[in-house]
């Protein structure tokens, strides 16, 4: 299982949001690129980013630091997420070095733009759903939708995405432990591969992870806890590995 490193950026800041509030901030680092360089050198083998105000204003807006970690890092694969709406937006990431980019407000409010985009850029689509009791959130988890998660996710692993992150905001910035049992009946109800996020704390948690990748949980997405030191990153990686089995980063 593959543990990844979220590097969230509002304001040019490396910032952690407590159940994705934007009034709720904690800033790490003025420089997302110096973090990104720190967990590459603890042995991350793949990043998460998030542009926080792109997933609220509906357009990239902390693209330039995106391009910087991509240019300077191009043997790491990067998924990047916030603001992605458009199949220009798409490219522009792409042809910046990116590797994944991760389709969420729009994947809910307007679905078949997930076929088209899948279509059009195919291996490069992840969708993130983030539930709250089973209902999906959109617009940087604003606003509440009515659509159920695992009907949602079937419906995109026809469209061909490569991979669900799948994120349980009632738990996420709180390290109060992933929520496994909603993950692993996502899981069971599609065969794509599913990247678990939200509530990771410890070496515990990774540890519960580690007991159900077989059920599709090829990774784990961890915030604050990395941030805070109640999680290690290099040693949450050595026992990711060490108990399910090492995986490509691609």
């Amino acid at each position: 299982m593959l543990l990844i490193p979220a590097i969230d950026i509002k304001d040019g800041k490396c910032v952690r949001l407590r159940q994705g509030r934007m009034d709720d901030v904690t800033i790490y680092s003025e420089n997302p690129e110096e973090v990104a360089d720190k967990w590459i050198q603890a042995g991350a083998r793949r990043l998460h980013i998030v542009d926080l105000n792109g997933a609220v204003s509906g357009k990239p807006e902390n693209a330039d630091i995106v391009h910087n970690i991509a240019e300077q890092h191009p043997d790491i694969p990067i998924q990047v997420g916030g603001g992605i709406r458009d199949e220009d937006t798409i490219q522009i990431y792409l042809d910046a070095g990116v590797k994944y980019v991760i389709i969420g407000t729009r994947a809910v409010t307007t679905p078949h733009f997930v076929s088209d985009v899948c279509l059009e850029f195919p291996g490069h689509i992840i969708v993130g759903l983030d539930a709250k009791d089973g209902k999906l959130a959109t617009e940087g988890w604003s606003k509440l939708s009515h659509h159920d998660a695992i009907d949602m996710a079937q419906r995109f692993e026809d469209d061909g995405v490569s991979a669900i992150i799948f994120t349980d905001i009632s738990r996420d910035g709180m390290m109060a432990s992933i929520n496994i049992e909603s993950t692993v009946q996502l899981c069971k109800q599609i065969t794509i591969p599913v990247i678990a996020s939200g509530g990771i704390s410890n070496l515990e948690d990774i540890r519960a992870l580690c007991r159900v990748t077989d059920e599709g949980i090829v990774g784990a997405i961890t915030g604050r806890a990395i941030y805070e030191g109640t999680l290690d990153f290099a040693e949450g990686q050595k026992l990711a590995d060490k108990l399910s089995g090492n995986i490509a980063s691609s």
